[in-house]
């Protein structure tokens, strides 16, 4: 089991296929886990309620950073040392959580970010691979100053100090961005942990990765 300062936040949306037997792995390694459905339209909150976990809704569909930031601020408020960040469609592994808290844990470093290209367990679909992260990696680095294997995984172990230190104001995807570049602004030690993630369906397309650049620089422009 893990250690009981450690947390597990889950966004979900419209992952009634998923959702039961993602928790039932997750509750053999902890039964600290808060799940933020983010108003889905299917029976995935009503599952959630049915199992011993922390359930969170919103009550609008406001996008995985909101669901993420509500999750973490949730953790700190029930006294978590350790939070992790897991998806709840069932391609990210459990096995993997030891290794992205150990370094924090150790008092290492403030953040862990899962990387599915240091050892290249993942099967990432090739035209996804190539076309979308890669590109991805060179924008990130330009945007963020950090220099990674992988940009765009949302497998990530954050310290306490991270947790309160990072503060999403993204509410779609571009959140994952955005946390990068905390890491740098809040000068947060970090490193990348190797993570195997099964894919079930593609994921992220083209036309989202221009959504992500669209909400970047509009957050941009109105901070000026």
């Amino acid at each position: 089991m893990l250690n009981e300062k450690v947390w597990i936040v889950i966004p979900a949306y419209n992952e009634e296929k998923n959702i039961e037997q993602v928790i039932k792995k997750l509750l053999e390694v902890s039964s600290n886990i808060v799940v933020v459905d983010d108003c889905s339209q299917d029976k995935t909150f009503e599952i959630l309620k049915s199992l011993p976990v922390h359930s969170l809704e919103h009550i609008i569909n406001r996008g995985q950073g909101a669901a993420l930031q509500t999750g973490t601020d949730f953790a700190l408020s029930q006294g978590a040392e350790i939070i992790i960040h897991f998806d709840a469609d069932g391609q990210m592994q459990v096995k993997d959580i030891y290794k992205m808290v150990e370094p924090i844990l150790n008092n290492q470093v403030d953040i862990c970010l899962g990387s599915r290209f240091i050892d290249n367990k993942s099967k990432v679909p090739w035209t996804k691979k190539w076309f979308i992260l890669k590109p991805a990696l060179i924008f990130h680095c330009f945007f963020t100053g950090l220099k990674l294997s992988d940009a765009h995984c949302g497998f990530r172990a954050l310290s306490k100090t991270a947790a309160q230190k990072i503060k999403i104001t993204q509410d779609g995807m571009a959140h994952a961005t955005e946390i990068l570049d905390q890491i740098r602004i809040n000068n947060l030690k970090h490193k990348e942990v190797s993570v195997e993630i099964l894919y079930k369906e593609y994921g992220q397309r083209f036309r989202g990765g221009f959504k992500i650049l669209r909400d970047l620089f509009m957050a941009k422009i109105f901070k000026k």
